[in-house]
């Protein structure tokens, strides 16, 4: 099955426009996992609009405005990384370093590539005096450097940072902390969630994966890209992965129609039929008669259910 190759309401910079809408993909693959379906409740706060809001303040460098709406990301989405890793280098531009800590943790947890929270992660280590972390991450970080050798690149990223991380490590006070990336506006980013959507189109997922999680760094945890994420990795047989995307999706858009069928999808194709069914009943009670989504996803449970009869 195709997924549609324009963004589900026109670009990501209309979307968050109409951030309390709720995006609808008419077609495509599914999550999976065994997990239980997420609340219907929707979330408190926005995590999209509330990371776009951090951003604005972290580059206008109100730190205590951004690590306000960074914590309002990371209540309903723990594990997206940026918010994480932006959270941190919020309260550490309040010179907050030992409560800075826990979130570069955790967006090293779920992005063990971020070069940035590493060498944020080694400055507050150091600023607390944990100088055995602080040894530790930087080995690691001297580690990736020996695998990257001079040609990745990240290598001049690398080498910055490793620079930085001696420097905190020797009792200097940090000159900088934060993203070295620069975050782009909502506009200059339509083209890249387009791209990757018909990468998808194409069946390049890998390198859609890439271009959707760059987007996330600047939109957020929007619930589009999240479902596109779980499709491209299911796709790839990245099943677990798929699942968490797709949770995260109806973590963010309870009632997010594409990302519930698509998990549905999965479900079935893994051998759940009652998740399936659930996720069928989850739709019609949403959107009734004339649901593309629900249509979608009772065609394909009935033909699994042709198929093994």
């Amino acid at each position: 099955m195709i997924l549609p190759m324009k963004p589900a309401i026109g670009g990501i910079a209309l979307i968050l426009a109409l951030a309390s809408a709720q995006p609808a993909l008419s077609s495509g693959g599914g999550g999976g996992g065994g997990a239980e379906m997420p609340s219907t409740s929707a979330p408190a706060y926005d995590p999209v609009v509330e990371y776009r809001k951090g951003i604005a303040a972290f580059e206008a460098k109100d730190y205590k405005k951004a690590a306000a709406a960074f914590k309002h990301v990371v209540a309903v989405v723990p594990t997206h990384a940026p918010a994480q890793y932006l959270l941190g280098a919020s309260l550490m531009g309040q010179g907050d370093y030992k409560r800075a800590i826990k979130p570069l943790e955790a967006a090293l947890k779920a992005d063990p590539s971020l070069i940035d929270a590493q060498r944020d992660l080694v400055i507050s280590y150091a600023q607390q005096g944990d100088t055995a972390k602080a040894t530790a991450q930087r080995g690691a970080m001297v580690a990736r450097k020996t695998a990257c050798a001079a040609a990745c690149p990240e290598a001049a990223q690398i080498d910055a940072a490793l620079g930085m991380i001696d420097a905190a490590i020797a009792g200097a006070k940090p000159q900088a902390f934060g993203p070295s990336r620069a975050l782009r506006s909502l506009a200059s980013i339509d083209r890249t969630y387009v791209d990757a959507v018909a990468l998808i189109n194409e069946g390049r997922y890998q390198p859609a994966i890439a271009m959707l999680q760059d987007a996330l760094w600047n939109a957020g945890p929007h619930p589009d890209l999240l479902t596109y994420l779980g499709y491209a990795n299911r796709k790839l047989g990245h099943y677990d992965t798929a699942a968490v995307w797709y949770r995260t999706a109806l973590a963010v858009a309870p009632n997010h129609r594409g990302a519930i069928e698509y998990y549905g999808e999965l479900k079935l194709e893994r051998g759940d039929r009652q998740g399936a069914l659930a996720h069928l009943a989850r739709l019609e009670r949403i959107c009734g008669f004339g649901c593309v989504q629900a249509d979608e996803l009772r065609a394909q449970i009935a033909e699994a259910g042709q198929s093994a009869s």
